[in-house]
């Protein structure tokens, strides 16, 4: 990593996902190595300043795919449930794809189960990956899986994704849309919460809709967390945060990652890759008028969602850190919104 750029702690990507769907036999080797595909390699992170993160397993849809290999989006944005055992199945074969990263990358790349790891992986020039679930479905009631993934470095979880499971429901991908869709927590998904308190596992709230929202609210005794969202008076998308959603975070000292993806924050909805940095600097003045300058960081969504081609990929993000310093932020700001503020957060979760 050059020595004059600003490190970057990002709180969400897919690029496990995409290696896992790539098919490839030498996935870890080509990420470790450079590749054309996607947003995240090695290379490109260090280029881009990209120190850490969380990375996502996602349990991918049993979808119909269009003429380009993407998911098609059902018509009412609902996903339909994943069964357990098709979960189960991604969750463990992406599991593996970190745990051999880690293996490959000769000290390169660190799975990091605490702040202090992280701090550890960052000194010495290390990628340091916090291991993330993003969509439960895995998990059975009995949540005996969660005790086995924690011996494997799980330290945080997103209960759902934008569909619902055992646990509550996730907010269908809808413009415009409020997030007030669907009940709450299921009585596992508020066990699923005190669990996850009592191992010091951050609880993500990023696709979890409004009345699951508030009850983690009411159960949780830790900081409420939504890794990759945005504004959504800004953004009228069902995925993106309300004026009571974001008191409820800042009364609790929690955070908000800054999500990249065009679509949320573009005031149109539309997922658009000619989007100005100027529309993230509108969700970051918003959120840092209603956080704080302790709550606001970045959840990129790299690798899983169309960026900004001013951004592009990994590589490009001092070009969003030298828009924010243009557009008045100054150098103590601009670090706390790269880094300090997700090791602050995550040493007050995780430890």
């Amino acid at each position: 990593m050059p020595s004059d750029i600003i490190p970057v702690f990002d709180g969400h990507n897919d690029a496990l996902l995409r290696l896992y769907e790539s098919g490839q036999s030498n996935a870890e080797q080509s990420f470790l190595d450079g590749t054309t595909e996607g947003h995240i390699d090695l290379p490109r992170a260090r280029k881009g300043g990209l120190a850490g993160g969380l990375f996502a397993i996602f349990p991918p849809p049993i979808a119909e795919r269009g003429p380009n290999g993407k998911r098609i989006r059902p018509e009412d944005g609902a996903f339909p449930q994943l069964s357990q055992a098709d979960a189960l199945s991604s969750t463990l074969a992406m599991a593996a794809i970190l745990m051999r990263l880690e293996r490959a990358a000769q000290g390169r790349f660190a799975v990091c189960r605490s702040s202090g790891d992280i701090r550890s992986a960052m000194a010495v020039g290390a990628l340091a990956a916090v291991f993330h679930i993003e969509g439960a479905e895995a998990i059975g009631p009995d949540l005996d899986l969660i005790d086995v993934l924690y011996g494997a470095g799980l330290r945080s979880i997103g209960p759902v994704w934008s569909r619902s499971n055992i646990f509550g429901h996730g907010v269908p991908f809808r413009f415009p849309s409020s997030p007030d869709i669907g009940d709450g927590l299921t009585d596992a998904g508020k066990a699923l919460v005190r669990k996850c308190n009592a191992l010091k596992m951050m609880v993500d709230l990023s696709h979890l809709n409004e009345k699951g929202f508030r009850d983690v609210q009411a159960i949780s005794d830790a900081p409420l967390v939504a890794s990759h969202s945005n504004v959504h008076a800004i953004s009228e998308q069902s995925r993106n945060l309300t004026a009571w959603q974001l008191d409820a975070i800042r009364e609790t000292n929690g955070l908000v990652g800054l999500n990249f993806a065009a679509g949320f924050l573009r005031p149109d909805g539309q997922s658009n890759a000619d989007t100005d940095l100027e529309v993230m600097l509108r969700h970051l003045d918003a959120l840092l008028e209603a956080l704080g300058e302790d709550g606001v960081a970045f959840g990129s969504d790299f690798d899983g969602a169309l960026m900004p081609q001013a951004i592009g990929d990994a590589a490009g993000l001092p070009n969003l850190l030298n828009a924010m310093e243009a557009h008045g932020y100054g150098r103590e700001l601009v670090e706390k919104i790269a880094w300090r503020n997700w090791l602050g957060l995550l040493e007050r979760t995780i430890g």
